[in-house]
């Protein structure tokens, strides 16, 4: 009859000082490459520059974007953040989303009213009513795989009612802003106060 013995359980090893600084930088290594794949591919932390958004969103407000394409199908009254080499030489724009692909876009400019497909918006998010023609014709057909983009200070906004930028592709939205992380200040007329209770979700 084999008799077996029990090995003595080895005393757990300490690590020393060095060992655990280590230990903590190697964790730290891969947080950091995890960060850095997340703001790489997934989100963007973007500044709002000017104040065509307002007063949704102010000059220097810090908004968290998920990039296209992670962003999903892009729909009516979402907030994305666009770059066109034809304006601004591809300068950053945060504009809302009026209208996508098949739907009809007419603006009567003397009463400020925006239609899509013969609908009037409540628009409950504008500074100032839609009077500001920039040059393009309505009504018109938003293109297959494009959007209709416009500011909420509709007074101070160039958006897809200018020629120089018009319908926009889905192509060129750079993602879709979802969260304000830090409220700025605005600027010019458009100047607040700093209010932490703007920060949240946008709609």
């Amino acid at each position: 009859m084999a008799i077996f013995k029990r090995r003595p359980q080895q005393p757990e090893k300490n690590m020393n000082f060095a060992e655990s600084c280590l230990a903590y930088l190697h964790d730290i290594v891969y947080i950091l490459a995890l960060i850095l794949l997340l703001f790489t591919f997934c989100v963007r932390i973007v500044i709002v520059s000017g104040s065509s958004m307002f007063p949704t969103l102010v000059d220097g407000d810090y908004l968290l974007l998920i990039n296209n394409p992670l962003c999903g199908e892009l729909e009516q009254g979402d907030i994305v953040v666009a770059a066109m080499d034809r304006f601004r030489g591809g300068e950053a724009i945060v504009k809302r989303v009026i209208a996508t692909e098949g739907q009809t876009v007419d603006i009567d400019f003397r009463a400020g009213i925006v239609y899509v497909d013969g609908v009037a918006l409540e628009e409950d998010y504008i500074n100032t009513a839609t009077h500001l023609s920039e040059g393009m014709e309505f009504p018109l057909v938003v293109d297959e795989g494009c959007v209709f983009l416009m500011g909420d200070n509709r007074g101070d906004s160039r958006d897809s009612r200018a020629p120089e930028i018009g319908l926009v592709d889905e192509r060129e939205i750079l993602g879709r802003a979802v969260f304000l992380v830090l409220p700025g200040t605005g600027r010019g007329e458009y100047t607040v106060e700093r209010d932490f209770g703007r920060i949240g979700g946008l709609s």
